[in-house]
């Protein structure tokens, strides 16, 4: 490592990456730090994302799909099934990925693009200057190294201890966290399918997934709102699912980790640091899934650091467009899907049941979501008055 770069970024998943090569392409000298000696390992992802929105930064590639879902199915706690398309699915149905290739071939990228890629090297602090950051301190094979930069970027995920160091708030509330746990399970063809089980049969205030990975495995897991939580644990939810409903399976890996469920965070930006992805609370709240947003994310963050950079300019002030811009992309659908999510905790299993029958005779197969909102508002205006401004 050099004890100077124009850009630090700290951590090395899909928004750290994407940051670290855009700015690299973009000319400026670039470290990204990794603290694991593995990029993309372990992994705390249900490993979901949509094609259109993939395909913006990345073309698909059979090294790090595991499986192409033909699209999703809503299962209500009876039971009851809505089957979507994958043209209409969420946004982070389309294809399942292999995280342990698909963030080191995005790691790559970044270093064929001019970026400096360190794993093992943690950051450990901030240094300032006039009050302002100015570069990191990180630890790197037991030595503290000292590396100044115009500008860091946090991308260190749910956790941020970037953000924190830099005075943002970062911290998050029991009810703004979904405690997950997920196995990879052998020995079952889960189908063609992505599968959402909703309710408090399966999740107090978050869902059960079936993910198909191909080879007869998918990813299986359960999230929990840390404020529902109580006494349950998620990971003894998930055996009972699936003692219940995959008998034969068979567990190869077990990952746990937590999801914010927030909607967006209130600051990203501070003078000469900026947060992307899941270290700015840029996870869908209704469906966890992050991967292209923070991809989304980063490709913004790093527009913004060129134009600051060519400016002269890393002060709060000049990396606002970084925050605007991805407020009224991202941060609107966020807002959206956090209305969504609030309104859906307060409804019972009896009244999903409702909802779910309330499509009887409806073709919703080729329905986006928010058509699908729409038709469901219509036939239930009682249960879902709160969402009648929302999609129309």
């Amino acid at each position: 490592m050099k004890s100077r770069y124009d850009v630090v970024v700290v951590g090395a998943g899909p928004a750290g990456s994407i940051t670290a090569q855009t700015c690299a392409e973009g000319g400026m000298d670039v470290l990204l730090i990794e603290k694991r000696q593995e990029i993309g390992d372990p992994v705390r992802c249900a490993e979901g994302v949509g094609k259109d929105a993939l395909i913006k930064h990345i073309q698909p590639d059979t090294r790090w799909i595991a499986a192409e879902v033909k699209g999703s199915r809503i299962i209500a706690p009876d039971g009851t099934r809505i089957l979507m398309s994958g043209d209409a699915a969420m946004k982070d149905v389309g294809y399942t990925l292999e995280r342990k290739v698909f963030d080191r071939v995005l790691a790559q990228r970044a270093a064929m693009a001019g970026a400096e890629v360190m794993v093992k090297t943690r950051a450990t602090g901030l240094l300032r200057n006039n009050g302002r950051v100015a570069g990191i301190k990180a630890m790197y094979m037991g030595d503290v190294h000292e590396i100044k930069a115009d500008i860091v970027i946090g991308a260190d995920g749910v956790e941020s201890k970037i953000g924190r160091w830099g005075g943002i708030d970062t911290t998050l509330k029991p009810h703004e966290i979904e405690a997950c746990v997920q196995f990879l399970i052998s020995n079952f063809d889960p189908g063609e399918y992505s599968e959402f089980y909703l309710g408090e049969k399966y999740s107090p205030g978050g869902y059960a997934w079936i993910f198909p990975k191909g080879g007869r495995s998918a990813n299986v897991g359960i999230g929990v709102l840390g404020s529902k939580s109580g006494n349950i644990r998620a990971i003894s939810l998930l055996s009972k699912f699936i003692e219940t409903y995959i008998p034969q399976g068979r567990i190869v890996e077990i990952v746990v980790g937590g999801v914010p469920v927030t909607g967006p965070i209130k600051q990203t930006v501070t003078d000469g640091l900026m947060l992307v992805g899941d270290a700015a609370r840029q996870s869908d709240p209704l469906t966890g899934g992050g991967i292209t947003n923070a991809m989304d994310a980063g490709k913004m963050a790093g527009e913004v650091c060129i134009k600051a950079r060519e400016k002269g300019d890393f002060s709060v002030r000049s990396l606002k467009e970084y925050e605007d811009k991805w407020r009224s992309t991202i941060g609107k659908e966020m807002s959206k899907s956090l209305q969504v999510k609030n309104l859906l905790l307060k409804l019972t299993d009896e009244q999903l049941n409702q909802l779910a029958h309330s499509l009887d005779g409806v073709d919703v197969s080729k329905m986006e979501l928010g058509k699908l909102l729409t038709v469901l508002i219509k036939k239930n205006p009682r249960l879902l008055w709160g969402l009648r401004t929302l999609f129309k």
